[in-house]
């Protein structure tokens, strides 16, 4: 069986999308198709085929333009079952529909939520599109045969007969769990892995950093991802504690892997906002899979999480002292940290792998396969 997976917002190589879905899939014995924003169609050594679109830099021309490539590429294709990962491509799984194909609709945040927080959208408009958006997602479902939902408090808006949770969790195989000895207590390096925005916490990360360094710490920020912002970058590059950041850029998945080995802690400090309090948000785990230990926002899920496997320490995200202090007291537990360390990747080992996961998403084309 063919299997398509579609977007028009994330990169090819995305995490979820290509290393996790499509390698699994592939694994599995079903021939994968991967269309994506890209700048060349080629055939993976994975054996995944990757049929690239044209990436767009205005939201509004990729919204139009892109998603309608993607539909002519998905359209042209031999794929029977096709599974796409992005709002703006619902009226393209319609039409794929009506055209006879089956469409899976792989949610990876709760949308209506994520509407009250997209800085584009004027505030005053924000309540009474979140609520369209809402009516629209559920509506068009109804006509999906599946839903994949990369969290539980997404997945209980949708059928439960039809939809199935498939989380962001770590591959154990790409993290090392070696923790490296601090020789110089007084030295450290934390590190923040991700896409780069202000509700995410950059602000707060590069300001603690900063107050840390006044506190007497050798301490500096690793930051390994890109910024969502060209005037964000701008902005922060300009803050005096950017002096204290080694800004990496996009990096592969064993590049983050070393980053992490190497790291005193990782930063997960996202802000308070309705999409960010009942999220899994992926680099929490990885960390925990690297074994070390998180610095992490004080949101009741995370705090669950957290406090159970005794992996790191909470916060306020949006009090750079409450960071700095977070990070002056790792730097003088050593022992503490290696422990966090590794509980952090039992847990994961145990509970938040993506192995547990792959095998609902095969379970789920299995069924396709079936009918």
């Amino acid at each position: 069986m063919i299997i398509g997976h579609l977007t028009s917002a994330h990169p090819v190589h995305d995490v979820r999308i290509y290393i996790k879905q499509c390698r699994t899939l592939q694994k599995a014995g079903y021939q994968v198709v991967l269309i994506a924003p890209g700048s060349n169609t080629h055939q993976q050594g994975s054996g995944i085929q990757i049929i690239s679109v044209r990436k767009w830099r205005n939201r509004l021309v990729r919204m139009i333009a892109t998603t309608w490539e993607v539909f002519l590429r998905a359209i042209s294709s031999k794929a029977k079952v096709l599974h796409f990962h992005d709002p703006e491509l619902i009226p393209v799984g319609l039409v794929l529909k009506l055209c006879g194909r089956r469409v899976i609709y792989d949610v990876h945040e709760n949308l209506p939520d994520q509407v009250m927080s997209k800085p584009w959208i004027p505030r005053v408009l924000r309540r009474s599109i979140s609520k369209a958006v809402n009516v629209i997602e559920l509506v068009s479902v109804r006509a999906f045969d599946a839903v994949v939902a990369a969290t539980p408090k997404i997945a209980s808006r949708f059928p439960e007969r039809k939809t199935v949770v498939v989380q962001n969790f770590p591959i154990l195989s790409e993290f090392s769990r070696r923790i490296k000895g601090q020789s110089n207590i007084r030295h450290c390096t934390l590190v923040y892995v991700g896409g780069i925005a202000e509700a995410r916490g950059i602000i707060e990360m590069i300001a603690a950093t900063e107050i840390a360094r006044h506190m007497g710490l050798d301490v500096r920020l690793v930051i390994a991802g890109e910024f969502l912002s060209e005037e964000l970058m701008r902005r922060v590059m300009a803050m005096n504690g950017w002096k204290f950041v080694d800004y990496l850029g996009w990096q592969s998945r064993e590049q983050i892997a070393m980053v992490l080995s190497e790291s005193l802690a990782g930063m997960v400090v996202l802000h308070p906002t309705l999409s960010y309090v009942d999220a899994y948000p992926v680099k929490l785990f990885e960390y925990m899979a690297a074994g070390i230990p998180v610095i992490a926002s004080d949101f009741p899920l995370w705090r669950e999480i957290i406090q159970d496997a005794h992996c790191g320490l909470l916060v306020n995200p949006l009090d750079p002292q409450a960071i700095a202090n977070a990070i002056l007291w790792l730097s003088e537990n050593e022992q503490e940290v290696k422990r966090m360390g590794e509980a952090g990747a039992l847990a994961v080992e145990s509970r938040f792998s993506w192995a547990n996961e792959s095998a609902k998403l095969i379970d789920l084309y299995s069924r396709f396969a079936v009918s």
